[in-house]
């Protein structure tokens, strides 16, 4: 089981986007996929259609109730199950806080089911309380959605002091694998500037004892997509929504570049049974960084608490 964070301390810039677009592109890929939704804005489990009204338990009883996974994952799709998430969930912080071994209950049910799936992506808060802690603890990998922004840039120092924190005291198996450039504008000298600079902070750190001495800046690039921002009030994954739209081509690329080289050519798990499988995908094509862009920076544009890239 591949675990991963999907992981960003500011709102606004493409997580919960990132963590249900790239889980059904991976699960196109033919892997059995886990979305854990640890938001108590609840924003990934209506992304998927599940309305978070607290009837369905999910991520706050599997951390306060101790209750197994097989009791609160909901399988959504072929090859995608959810556990989904409730405002409930904002009481964890304080009703954990005097649990012995609050930062591993993610991590220890994730182990006592370890053939539930293939790959689990975790959808973080825009915080790095308790909820986010389990993530990092119970995770291989962290995935960083970043929109190329001056602000996005100067939290990433923080973010990554606390994954380092991390893997110091708890998971010292956690790394992050790469950086994902979301909301992307091509014609914008801004986004290329920042995307330089993040070249540079982490070749610095190649041969440094960290979590992210590895990371890398994913060549795929999640475009700028007004469909990206439509799916979710369908209830939608970009490719049954709009599967020929640039947001899906960008996915099935990020997919495929996050599984590795001959991915594509592995064998498909065996789907267990569920709903009906999702329709194809258009065949991606990857967009070009652009080297030069003569036109003036945008501005930031950032909503706090929506977590769903849109047009401009």
């Amino acid at each position: 089981m591949r675990r991963i964070a999907v992981l960003n301390q500011k709102g606004g810039v493409g997580k919960t986007t990132t963590t249900v677009n790239l889980g059904w592109a991976l699960a196109k890929a033919g892997r059995r996929v886990l979305l854990v939704d640890l938001d108590p804005q609840a924003h990934l489990t209506m992304h998927v259609g599940i309305e978070p009204d607290g009837t369905t338990p999910g991520v706050y009883e599997l951390l306060t109730d101790a209750a197994p996974l097989a009791d609160v994952r909901r399988t959504v799709d072929t090859r995608v199950d959810v556990i989904g998430s409730h405002i409930d969930l904002a009481a964890a912080e304080i009703e954990l806080a005097s649990v012995v071994g609050r930062e591993v209950i993610l991590r220890d049910a994730l182990l006592a089911a370890p053939d539930a799936c293939d790959i689990v992506l975790m959808d973080c808060p825009p915080s790095l309380g308790i909820l986010s802690l389990n993530a990092l603890a119970a995770a291989h990998e962290v995935i960083v959605p970043l929109q190329p922004h001056f602000l996005g840039l100067q939290g990433l120092g923080k973010l990554l002091e606390t994954v380092r924190l991390v893997a110091t005291r708890i998971n010292p198996e956690l790394k992050v694998t790469g950086i994902v450039l979301c909301l992307y504008d091509a014609g914008t000298r801004l986004a290329s500037e920042v995307c330089d600079d993040l070249t540079r902070f982490l070749e610095s750190a190649r041969d440094q004892p960290v979590p992210w001495a590895g990371a890398r800046i994913f060549d795929t690039i999640i475009r700028r997509n007004i469909k990206l921002a439509e799916c979710p009030s369908h209830g939608l994954d970009i490719f049954r929504y709009e599967p020929r739209s640039h947001g899906a081509e960008d996915y099935a690329k990020l997919a495929i570049e996050l599984l590795g080289p001959g991915a594509a050519a592995r064998p498909a798990s065996t789907p267990p049974a569920g709903p009906v499988p999702m329709e194809p995908a258009a065949s991606p094509r990857p967009p070009d960084r652009p080297d030069t862009a003569p036109v003036a920076p945008e501005s930031p544009a950032d909503a706090a608490s929506d977590d769903t890239p849109g047009s401009p």
